[in-house]
């Protein structure tokens, strides 16, 4: 089980969003991260065949991703998927079982065990115009599975879930990989933490860091720092340095952050985390922090 990818460019224009990016996927789980314009969405839609590279080439055990046999092993949830709304979540999987070729008594057995699993059961008969945007997305989860999938690709699937649903996505997800190939793109720090065995850092269309967590957090080791301040130095530190965290505690302010030498006098060096590792690399994004 191999996902090779060779080279490959995407070119809008006058504007590079993947950058002759090479790299290959094997079995397991992949979390990829980057901020906004990084080109995420634009691999993954050159993964699935719905874009073509403007150069390089991408393939899955030999065959181009274009190919049928290729389609037929491949689930993908889209960031902004599109649902039938007055629909039930059987209606809307049934339909799309029909669009992936899949018998209708092996359909309905699947769907059965899916809803069950992203625990939309108690709703399979409502109507989708009715559920939150957390419900759609599990629907969206559950379309990307039908076809018992050796690629998923899932384009920012945990947005609109709530901390105990991501909790059980994420368990989902770790058992998928165990047998396939799973790529998550997200903007959510933790999920990829949590379940990635192999994480992907893309900036401008390149990839800047690949690896094990350990291995790719070698680069911000000896650079995360703590420090109690007042608020007039806090103020200048946040000007100076990419802030992780910022805390008021009662004797001052207290101030995360990554710098390549001690920032204050008072600063004392900590264990990196992944957030910290992004944090370092795109200062001016935002993170979502998990909700407690």
């Amino acid at each position: 089980m191999e996902l090779v990818i060779d080279r490959v460019t995407k070119q809008f224009g006058n504007k590079i969003a993947v950058d002759n990016l090479s790299i290959t996927l094997t079995q397991g789980v992949y979390g990829l991260l980057g901020a906004n314009g990084a080109g995420k969405t634009t691999l993954m839609r050159m993964m699935c065949g719905i874009m073509t590279p403007t150069s390089g080439m991408i393939q899955y055990n030999g065959s181009d991703v274009k190919s049928e046999d290729y389609r037929d092993e491949l689930g993908y949830l889209p960031q902004d998927f599109g649902y039938y709304p007055d629909f039930t979540a059987i209606e809307f999987l049934l339909y799309m079982s029909s669009l992936k070729g899949i018998p209708t008594m092996r359909a309905k057995d699947k769907i059965a065990e899916l809803l069950d699993n992203v625990n939309l059961k108690a709703v399979a008969k409502k109507k989708i115009k009715t559920y939150s945007g957390g419900m759609k997305q599990r629907l969206g989860i559950a379309q990307a599975l039908l076809n018992n999938p050796k690629i998923l690709i899932l384009d920012e699937p945990t947005g609109g879930l709530d901390p105990k649903e991501r909790v059980k996505f994420r368990n989902i997800i770790s058992e998928l990989g165990k047998d396939r190939v799973v790529l998550l793109s997200t903007h959510i720090v933790s999920d990829v933490e949590h379940i990635a065995e192999n994480i992907l850092v893309m900036k401008e269309g390149r990839l800047i860091h690949q690896g094990a967590r350990a291995k790719i957090l070698k680069s911000i080791e000896g650079k995360v720092w703590e420090c109690i301040v007042s608020q007039t130095e806090a103020d200048k530190l946040m000007l100076q340095y990419p802030i992780i965290n910022v805390r008021n505690e009662k004797s001052g302010v207290l101030l995360r952050l990554v710098s390549s030498s001690k920032p204050d006098k008072n600063a004392l060096l900590m264990d990196a985390s992944l957030e910290d590792l992004y944090l370092y690399y795109f200062s001016d994004q935002v993170i979502e922090k998990e909700e407690k």
